[in-house]
């Protein structure tokens, strides 16, 4: 019972991340057109630093109807490519548009002096869309696959996609606009009475345990970044924004480990504390949580004393702050903000410091006398529950075992052998985001120090894959998977996307072509 109880946990929370990774990707590659808007914001608004009443005519369809279709589009193309993207923006249109119209029938029915209910802009809607649109349209791509005589392929082609996108925004203008209306109309009053009652910080309770075990990105970009989005549209802030993005509990729980830690952990930690609190990659404190789990009640306080700071002071972010660095929280801090957001950052630090510490000097004898290798299997268990490999948790490991002068021998694995002229080299990764581009970047600088020239190193996720990439690197855990999408290329396994010796046994090989072709 026990251990059909246990896997089943661990289905269920897998099922949840993949989730949660599914949402991100919808999301993250968006970020930058969310900061834009939030720099229109700050400037050109009524209250903002700069006024201006022409720009600021573009804040309201930046938000309305280009940040919703950018995501619907997103989602679609990573469901079925352009073809997929195309459908599920024409799809999340319908959406915006029901909802438009079902907001405005319900304000013509309000007595005349009361408050009209504002738009509700459709990301949850373009989550829902962009991917249905996206996947129903393969469906049916594949039930006249190989039947349609030749010459006609386009003409299919074409009037399939533009009919069923014209079906799918009929789904959307009905159904799924007034679905999405009460669902965004629900979550709001749900957060408007917490914040009433003041019984906002208890979410800590639920964000911070998430973050340690990534289950957050469901409750983050499914929920906070919408409901944020649309509270900083009208008041110009979130505080949505500063629940899951706060460095301060992380970076206090790591200097409670540099000050208090042992072994790997405390070697570990200030390195991890810088790449946390200003690079704002949380991952990094994650293992030391899971070292010793009663640390989550330090997290959990200096979070809830984050929020109570920023609750005291009024204080929000103008946008998401993505990644949750110190610099992009400041970054889309509102002007009247600075004060609540820095205190908040340095209140829930210190909160979760003193706690950490606490804990830590209380079971310390406790700790070192059954240390062994906490840490490194602490670092694993959260790669396990992240669910894919991590450039900053492999280096995390590297540098705890250095650090603590432990010999973790690897056998050295044989060097690439070339089958194929090497022009394209892709670094490939879950999301093909973080990990990958800072892969990328380490090898695309070794190969423009060689001298090479014509070799092209880029980023992508693995389910991007195709058939131009000539190599393909990965971490050893996802190699298989990277095969299965590009079984033509060659590919190289590494540990630790960041240092790899294998970086450099591939720019001897691909100089050795060179010189041969030359």
């Amino acid at each position: 019972m026990t251990t059909t109880s246990a896997t089943g946990g661990r289905k269920a929370q897998v099922h949840v991340q993949r989730f949660g990774t599914f949402l991100s990707g919808m999301i993250m590659p968006n970020i930058p057109a969310l900061i834009a808007w939030g720099i229109f914001t700050a400037f050109f608004i009524d209250v903002g630093w700069t006024p201006n009443a022409d720009l600021a005519t573009i804040v309201g369809p930046f938000i309305h109807y280009l940040l919703p279709i950018l995501i619907a589009y997103t989602a679609g193309y990573m469901v079925y490519q352009v073809r997929g993207a195309v459908v599920g923006s024409i799809a999340v249109m319908g959406a915006i548009a029901g909802s438009d119209l079902l907001i405005a029938q319900f304000n013509a029915t309000l007595p005349e002096g009361e408050a009209p209910l504002g738009q509700i802009h459709m990301f949850i809607g373009a989550m829902i869309m962009g991917p249905l649109a996206a996947y129903t349209m393969k469906w049916l791509d594949r039930l006249w696959d190989g039947k349609v005589k030749a010459g006609f392929e386009m003409l299919v082609n074409m009037f399939s996609a533009g009919i069923w996108g014209f079906v799918m925004a009929i789904v959307g203008f009905y159904p799924v606009a007034w679905l999405v209306n009460g669902l965004m109309t629900v979550l709001g009053n749900a957060v408007n009475w917490l914040v009433e009652t003041g019984l906002l910080p208890l979410t800590s309770i639920i964000i911070e345990p998430a973050k340690v075990f990534f289950l957050n990105n469901a409750i983050n970009h499914g929920v906070l970044t919408p409901l944020g989005i649309a509270q900083a549209d009208q008041d110009g802030k979130s505080i949505l924004f500063l629940l899951e993005a706060n460095p301060g509990p992380g970076v206090g729980l790591l200097l409670a480990f540099t000050f208090f830690g042992i072994g790997a952990a405390r070697a570990s930690a200030p390195g991890a504390a810088v790449i946390q609190f200003f690079g704002g990659i949380h991952e990094v404190y994650f293992p030391f949580a899971l070292m010793k789990p009663v640390l989550i009640v330090a997290l959990i306080a200096g979070g809830m004393t984050g929020v109570t700071t920023n609750m005291l002071f009024d204080a929000g972010l103008r946008a998401p702050a993505a990644p949750g660095s110190i610099f992009a929280v400041l970054a889309q801090t509102a002007s009247d903000s600075y004060v609540g957001v820095i205190l908040s950052v340095i209140l829930s630090a210190a909160v979760t410091f003193v706690i950490a510490a606490i804990i830590l000097r209380a079971s310390r004898k406790r700790d070192l006398a059954a240390e062994g290798d906490q840490f490194a299997t602490a670092v694993s268990r959260t790669a396990e529950n992240k669910g894919k490999s991590s450039a900053a948790l492999d280096g995390l490991r590297t540098s705890g075992a250095a650090a603590a002068g432990t010999a973790a021998g690897t056998a050295a694995a044989e060097a690439p052998v070339a089958t194929r002229q090497i022009k394209s080299i892709v670094f490939a990764c879950d999301a093909g985001m973080g990990s990958s581009a800072m892969g990328a970047s380490v090898l695309r600088n070794k190969i423009k120090k060689a001298g090479i020239e014509d070799v092209t190193v880029v980023n992508k996720a693995i389910a991007n894959l195709d058939s131009s990439a000539d190599l393909v690197i990965t971490q050893n855990q996802l190699t298989d998977r990277a095969r299965h999408q590009t079984p033509g290329a060659m590919h190289v396994s590494v540990d630790n996307f960041m240092n790899s010796p294998k970086y450099d046994e591939v720019v001897d090989l691909v100089r050795d072509q060179h010189k041969d072709g030359a």
